[in-house]
């Protein structure tokens, strides 16, 4: 009878040691999961259609994330525009702190992020992770030459290799930018030694093409472009790419290091070019098409972790660097489709159609799937997040605009409300928002001719009433503490930290002296 009750004790730990090895199966320590940063470009909040009821698309793969996931219904990006939001990305400081008040970079520049700045990658390498790039970078390169006298045997330098990425693949910045080839690491695979211009696109709304013939010789109004460059090639080869490489990470001697995969898309940024088999589905045009397409290259992604067994410890953020492209108007008036969803405005702008994103996080090791979060929360606060997650404390000159949310992914209860979060659009108008007595504030600040705007955004959170005349109160309180956030150099606690510049003239409701002149100048 003993010895039955030991081959049924013995049966029974064998089966709780099966199901911890399978529960456990996935690659990777719960404690540092692989990372998927997934960074759509010009994707609006209507624009995934767990988000919109009334989509004219669908966009199930996106939504899956959802599903398995969470969703943050209150997520912004830093800026309204390209570069400024994936600076404010990667470093979780905002971009107008930089000597970059307004516009965006062209594919030539200084890199915007300096060589000491920490940025994500450089975080999650410094903790033992592989960390790759993979798309669009429009943060500035240093390329050989000029466009008259290239040496495309000499590296490309001040670029994703010098920023903590151990892996690069992409393309320098959008794609009306020039200097397009396939580069990988510092190389182009095939040299851009050939010329074009943007050429009509009969597909989408007010669009282009990059796509050949192309000319031999230089002239005015031309870029730079390689001869096997084709637009509508983009979303292929960065989901190819980026398959490729998370399937020899599993085979390589560093597979039990865990991985940040960095995949910046672009789409759907003009120009609107879905491939063939993607057109005449949804009811959105070439636009809908675009997004479909786009879906289903997330659905690629989702599937080479399934295949992989990767799935339940790989965190995958999928978010947008900006609200749609001003046709959002049109493709309403024509497909009576809101890119925006409820909210006012697009990007460039400073309502909420221009910031507030998509934000979808799965971890299905440590997240319960079909959870959302209405507070609001940054894109600059990804680098915090991670810093708890890994247990790092910051430096006082890192991430100075980023908070943790690392107590929502893991469901915590009664979460802090995150501090006042900055606004800016494309010319350089500022807006802050912060709860006040439990309800969501937004002052949008005088610029120009511009006259303020305040927006009680827990009751008209498509900001239809400005309010300013009737809380002058409220009013002061938001502008104190965008003066504050502005002076200090950061919003989190912490010393005084330079801006990169002095007063500006889009501070028009600060002092000219109220700023001091950093010592350091780029």
């Amino acid at each position: 009878m003993i010895s039955s009750f030991i081959v049924r004790l013995n049966f029974v730990v064998i089966i709780v040691l099966l199901n911890l090895w399978n529960s456990s199966a996935d690659a990777g320590s719960i404690d540092k999961p692989n990372i998927i940063l997934i960074y759509t470009d010009d994707q609006g909040y209507g624009d995934v259609s767990c988000l919109n009821p009334e989509s004219k698309f669908q966009t199930p793969n996106m939504d899956r994330i959802a599903q398995e996931g969470l969703t943050f219904t209150n997520a912004h990006c830093s800026d309204t525009v390209c570069t400024p939001s994936r600076y404010g990305l990667l470093t979780g400081r905002y971009c107008w702190r930089t000597t970059m008040k307004t516009g965006v970079l062209g594919a030539e520049h200084e890199c915007l992020i300096d060589d000491d700045r920490m940025t994500l990658a450089t975080l999650l390498r410094g903790q033992g992770y592989e960390t790759a790039m993979v798309g669009k970078w429009h943060l500035g390169m240093d390329f050989p030459g000029t466009p008259q006298n290239r040496d495309w045997t000499q590296p490309v330098q001040d670029m994703p290799l010098d920023k903590g990425f151990n892996y690069f693949y992409g393309i320098p910045a959008s794609l009306n930018y020039g200097i397009l080839a396939w580069f990988e690491g510092r190389y182009a695979k095939v040299p851009p030694t050939q010329f074009t211009r943007k050429k009509p696109n009969d597909l989408a709304i007010s669009d282009y093409r990059i796509q050949p013939p192309y000319q031999k010789e230089l002239s005015k109004g031309l870029f730079e472009i390689a001869p096997d460059f084709v637009d509508s090639e983009c979303l292929t080869r960065f989901t190819e790419k980026s398959i490729e490489y998370i399937e020899n990470h599993t085979k390589s001697p560093n597979s039990e290091k865990p991985f940040f995969l960095y995949l910046p898309y672009t789409s759907p940024h003009k120009p609107v070019i879905p491939l063939p088999k993607f057109r005449g589905q949804g009811a959105a045009g070439a636009y809908g098409e675009f997004l479909i397409e786009t879906d289903y290259h997330i659905g690629q992604i989702l599937k080479c972790l399934d295949e992989h067994k990767l799935t339940k410890n790989t965190l995958v953020i999928l978010t947008s660097d900006n609200g749609p492209e001003n046709t959002y108007s049109k493709r309403y008036e024509l497909y009576d489709h809101k890119s925006a969803g409820p909210y006012r405005g697009g990007k460039r702008d400073a309502y909420e159609g221009g910031h507030r994103v998509p934000f979808l996080i799965r971890w299905p090791n440590r997240i319960e799937a079909g959870r959302v979060w209405d507070g609001a929360i940054c894109q600059t606060d990804l680098l915090a997040t991670f810093a708890q997650l890994l247990d790092v404390t910051l430096a006082a000159n890192a991430g100075e605009d980023s908070f943790s949310f690392l107590d929502v992914i893991v469901g915590k209860s009664n979460v802090k409300p995150r501090p006042a979060m900055i606004h800016h659009e494309m010319q350089g108008r500022f807006a802050i928002r912060n709860t006040i007595e439990g309800v969501e504030w937004k002052l949008i600040l005088s610029h120009g001719k511009q006259e303020r705007e305040l927006y009680n955004l827990t009751v008209d959170r498509s900001e239809t009433r400005n309010v300013y005349g009737e809380n002058p109160e409220i009013s002061r309180v938001l502008e104190s503490e965008i003066t504050a956030i502005i002076k200090d150099g950061r919003t989190n606690p912490g010393p005084q930290v330079p801006n990169d510049t002095g007063w500006w003239n889009d501070l028009m409701w600060m002092e000219e002296n109220s700023l001091d002149t950093p010592d350091k100048k780029r």
